[in-house]
Order: C-alpha cells, then sequence, then structure tokens
C-alpha cells in the first residue's frame, strides 16, 4: 500500500527528521537513506518499521540539521591563519612589494574561518531520531488505513456481484438435470431408439449424470469461502495474505464448478466469477 509520513523533532539545537515512503509490494522491503554518524541505528529503525508494517516497499530517510534554536558556531583555525601570514609576508619581502597584511586578508583565506560541524552521538541522538520515526509511521499508517478503507469498499462490492452470479447458478442447476434428460430422448428419437421413460438404462444414466454434475457441496463452500473473506476485511489487521490464500480457495472452486456444470449458461456465470476474482486478486496485493 502506498503511504506518506514526516516526522520533525528538536532537540537540544537540532532538528532530527525522518520521511518515510511507502509503494506496493507483496513482501515487504525497507531502503534506508542515513547520515554516515546514524549508520549503526538502522536495525532499530528497520525493526520499529517491521513491528508496524507487514508489507509494502518503504523507503526511510533521515537528517539531522540546526535546529530553529539552534545557534551556528564559527571556528578559526589559527594555524591555518599563521601559515597564511607567514607565506605572504615571506612573498612580499622576496618581491619587495609595498602594502600592509591586514587581519582582514587573512580571514577571506580559504578554510581560516568557517562554521563548525556539528558530531551528533547516534546513541545521544536515538530517542529524538525514534520520536520522529514513530510520528512519520503515524502519519504513514493514517495514509494507508483510508486507502485500505477505499480499497475494502471495492472488494465488498466484488464480493456482492459473485454472490449475485452463484445464486443464479444455485437456481439454474435443477434444470441441468432436466435438460440433459430431455436432450437424451431427443438424441434416442432421433437415432430411432424408441424407449419407455422408465426404462432402467435410462434412469441410472440419467442418475449417473446427476450425481457427476452435482454442484451443491462447491456452491456452499463458495458461499462459506466468500463469507469469511467478508468477514477477514473487516478486522483491524493486517489480513493480505490470509485473503490471498481464500482469493486461491474460491478460485479453485469456481473451477471444480465450472468443470461438473455441463451447461452454457451455468459456464457463463463461472466465467463472470472468475473476472470479478482476478481483479479482487490484484487489489488485495496492495492490502496489508
Amino acid at each position: 500500500m502506498t503511504g506518506y509520513g514526516r516526522g520533525d523533532v528538536d532537540h537540544a539545537g537540532l532538528k532530527f527528521s525522518v520521511e518515510l515512503n511507502s509503494v506496493n509490494r507483496k513482501q515487504s522491503d525497507i531502503v534506508t537513506n542515513l547520515p554516515r554518524d546514524f549508520a549503526q541505528l538502522e536495525p532499530r529503525i528497520r525493526q520499529a518499521i517491521n513491528e508496524k508494517l507487514s508489507r509494502g516497499r518503504t523507503s526511510v530517510t533521515v537528517a539531522c540539521q540546526e535546529g530553529a534554536n539552534g545557534a551556528r558556531k564559527l571556528a578559526l583555525d589559527t594555524v591555518l591563519a599563521r601559515s597564511y601570514h607567514d607565506a605572504m609576508r615571506d612573498l612580499q619581502q622576496e618581491l619587495s612589494a609595498p602594502g600592509e597584511i591586514t587581519i582582514g586578508t587573512i580571514l577571506q583565506a580559504p578554510g581560516v574561518m568557517r562554521f563548525s560541524e556539528n558530531t551528533v552521538n547516534a546513541g545521544d541522538a536515538w530517542p529524538s531520531v525514534e520520536r520522529a520515526l514513530n510520528a512519520a509511521l503515524a502519519d504513514l499508517i493514517e495514509m494507508r488505513e483510508r486507502e485500505g478503507k477505499h480499497l475494502a469498499k471495492d472488494l465488498i462490492h466484488r464480493l456482492k456481484l459473485i454472490r449475485k452470479e452463484i445464486k443464479c447458478v444455485r437456481s439454474l442447476f435443477p434444470e441441468v438435470v432436466k435438460k440433459y434428460r430431455a436432450a437424451l430422448f431427443d438424441r434416442l428419437e432421433k437415432a430411432g431408439l424408441a424407449l419407455a421413460l422408465e426404462d432402467e438404462r435410462l434412469l441410472k444414466e440419467i442418475s449417473i449424470f446427476a450425481d457427476r454434475s452435482d454442484v451443491s457441496e462447491e456452491l456452499t463452500r463458495l458461499e462459506s469461502h466468500l463469507a469469511q473473506f467478508a468477514h477477514h476485511l473487516r478486522k483491524n489487521e493486517p489480513v493480505g495474505r490470509t485473503l490471498e490464500f481464500m482469493t486461491q480457495e474460491i478460485f479453485r472452486e469456481l473451477n471444480t464448478l465450472g468443470a461438473k456444470s455441463n451447461d452454457a449458461v451455468i459456464s457463463q456465470h463461472v466465467v463472470a466469477c472468475k473476472a470479478e476474482l482476478e481483479k479482487i486478486r490484484e487489489q488485495i496485493q496492495n492490502l496489508e
């Protein structure tokens, strides 16, 4: 599932920022982008994310910079300044060049005066990074939940369409045996084989056909699977892999139903069910 979250925490004049981006992926995959000083925090960050997210490719970016109240300090390299001064004086004497070597000239030399670099201890920074990470996770999860609710509505709509098709199959099934019996007598008449309606051989043939084409068990299991699917959709926990398994079971029952029906009209309803189920299968790849 897709989502974005950001968390910012100010501490001791520094601002710690964590950004999370999540896109659809069947398994969990975490990609980190951390400052060099924070490399040792990667296992903790991965663990915190894995505790909250079970699927998707999640990109993590951690940054540390001067906070709003942080005062940037200047660093003066006196050794480098003295080296510049001595070199300028020696050059002036060698060239007999007039002029005054001022402090302003030396301070403008590269590297003499610069902003100091803050070195942050990763262990000391972790509580602030963790707070920023949790805030980013909360934002991301909220966005994913909104997307999940939208997807759930679409899935429930498709479940209703499949139930409608299954209901039609259940109503058509009793006519299948009658149609087979009529077709059998019609073929016998055309072949010039007149047999009584109560002929034992005919009744046995019709009985065998009725037994082989009985799909009542498949219809019952399908209705049960669809009900379980809808039940899991209402759970407030990761259900993506469970729904994948149930989709496979529904597809298996539909295959059996289509193979046993021996009726063109019922086959059309089965194909319609498979079409909706394929759309469901694609959608649940995006569910947590």
